[in-house]
């Protein structure tokens, strides 16, 4: 089993067995507060193009306008989802995508098939390696960014991932999920001038 693949097993049975009970608590908080069901599930896009379900807590309701259409997301997240996702903590089942080999614990996050489809060239290299549970879009902007500047950030992840890499993104996931999201220009203007200088 390759080094990676082997970290990702142990961290993410050893994180399904320590944060069971705080899943199951915010399992039945959603329950109680916000109803069934408890998780979300969704296709996305794994390594070489496979699609898999990916899981996390649901953070939002299913209110639609008066033509039954969805409302806008930030209208649908509930007072616990907001919670939840400020914290980070509506991905934690996510552990068993990684756990099962759809996911790895660092890497570009899942995206949904069409999203793949009209990246074209950049969405076949964004699927050469798993999607990761946070990465270097997560830490450099997240939410802040639009898509052209997640998938540079995506891209120039890929072409210099290593060790070091991954550490630094997993002290910047800390980070982000006590002190908020941050814009790092800097690091989206090194993805999209092509910078692939590898970092240790």
């Amino acid at each position: 089993m390759p080094t990676r693949r082997l970290v990702d097993v142990l961290l993410a049975s050893t994180g399904l067995v320590l944060f069971a009970p705080l899943m199951a608590v915010i399992g039945g908080s959603i329950r109680i507060v916000d109803g069934a069901p408890v998780l979300f599930k969704q296709t996305r896009v794994t390594r070489g193009g496979r699609l898999f379900e990916v899981l996390k807590f649901r953070t939002m309701n299913d209110r639609r306008d008066s033509e039954g259409r969805l409302l806008p997301d930030s209208m649908r997240t509930t007072a616990l989802g907001g919670f939840l996702r400020r914290f980070r903590l509506d991905e934690l089942p996510q552990l068993w995508n990684i756990l099962t080999g759809a996911m790895t614990l660092i890497g570009p996050r899942p995206l949904l098939p069409p999203t793949i489809a009209q990246a074209g060239e950049r969405g076949r290299l964004r699927c050469t390696v798993r999607p990761g549970l946070t990465g270097w879009a997560q830490v450099n902007g997240n939410t802040l960014l639009n898509d052209q500047d997640k998938i540079a950030l995506d891209l120039w992840y890929i072409a210099n991932r290593s060790l070091r890499l991954d550490l630094t993104i997993l002290a910047r996931t800390v980070r982000v999920a006590l002190g908020g999201e941050r814009f790092n220009l800097l690091s989206i203007r090194r993805a999209h001038e092509g910078h692939t200088r590898r970092r240790g």
